[in-house]
């Protein structure tokens, strides 16, 4: 979501926002750099740079036992990463026959980058048996490679905020969807990390004159819905949650970023960021967004903000609630309406 000092190429691009290529890097790196800490024992552990991750997952599976129905079998989970999807499935029992949450029994895990999917393919996943999973490689841009009407459930956690054809992906998933499939996701959305853009444009501003994106962009609210009905899914359902994490200043923020694979991935990225700028950027972060600590002697804090937006759309099928024909109410607003005058 950052940018950090790279030597990758910044080609710009008129249809394209980001470089797949060197995001599929920064994951690639992230997933290295984890293994080796999993295996060290120092006093911080890899595990600690996937919080954001499992707890969107696990709101967003929680989503499932809300929807009414006998479950969705056969799942694809499209950007899986390291599965925390397939964790979250697997931590409860269906509410309704077997399976994990939401009645999923078999999920295919498909990602673009094959370090951070085999991640911690030599971790059991706890309640491993109510699920089964299935690893694949392959680009979230590209057609899927599977028949039409495959799956019951589309699924895709915190991984969609990097794709650039998001109406292309849309289509994919309703096309490998069954008739009253549900497509269900979070997204990064735009208005996360408000914080860090305006402290990197005010540094950026006052050191260089000038400014370059740093963060996003990524898609606003209103888009979804509008993405969702133009892809052919209906009825469909959003809402977004925002949260806010303390860090103990800018730059451990940035490491975090960095260590979760999140680094900036713009086509039209600055190669470098200034020390000047960087320190900067740090010291007016601080001052503006710092948390003051209930105790006189307790640490200073920064907050960052990170929004998510929740979606669920549907197949088409002829079971499913339509709208009445344009034309055919038998009742006028104003018949229904009651004006109500305060003396």
């Amino acid at each position: 979501m950052v940018q950090h000092a790279s030597c990758f190429s910044t080609e710009a691009s008129a249809t394209h926002a980001f470089d797949r290529k060197l995001k599929q890097k920064q994951r690639d790196n992230a997933a290295r750099a984890h293994k080796i800490w999993s295996q060290g024992s120092g006093a911080v552990t890899s595990s600690s740079y996937d919080y954001i991750r499992q707890e969107i997952a696990s709101r967003l599976v929680d989503r499932l036992d809300d929807i009414k129905g006998d479950g969705f079998p056969l799942c694809l989970d499209v950007g899986a990463g390291a599965g925390f999807v397939h964790a979250a499935i697997c931590s409860d029992d269906a509410v309704h026959g077997s399976g994990g949450v939401g009645g999923v029994r078999k999920i295919v895990q498909l990602d673009s980058s094959p370090i951070m999917l085999n991640r911690d393919e030599d971790v059991p996943v706890e309640g491993g048996d109510r699920c089964e999973s299935y690893r694949l490689v392959g680009e979230e841009e590209d057609r899927f490679p599977f028949p039409d009407g495959t799956f019951d459930l589309v699924i895709s956690s915190a991984s969609m905020h990097w794709v650039n054809n998001l109406p292309g992906l849309f289509k994919e998933a309703n096309r490998v969807l069954k008739p009253d499939g549900c497509f269900m996701f979070a997204i990064i959305g735009g208005t996360t990390l408000p914080e860090l853009r305006a402290s990197m444009v005010m540094a950026e501003t006052e050191r260089e004159g000038g400014v370059s994106p740093h963060v996003g962009p990524f898609v606003e609210l209103p888009d979804v819905g509008a993405l969702l009905q133009r892809s052919g899914f209906a009825l469909p359902t959003i809402d977004t949650d925002t949260f806010k994490v303390a860090f103990p200043d800018a730059p451990v923020l940035m490491e975090h970023l960095q260590r979760m694979g999140e680094s900036n991935a713009g086509i039209k990225r600055r190669e470098r960021v200034s020390i000047d700028t960087f320190l900067a950027t740090a010291c007016l972060y601080d001052e503006m967004f710092g948390l003051e600590g209930e105790d006189a002697d307790e640490e200073r804090e920064i907050e960052a903000s990170v929004q998510v937006i929740y979606a669920i759309g549907w197949t088409p099928h002829e079971s499913q609630q339509k709208p009445s024909k344009r034309g055919s109410a038998t009742a006028r607003v104003g018949d229904v309406v009651v004006e109500k005058t305060t003396k």
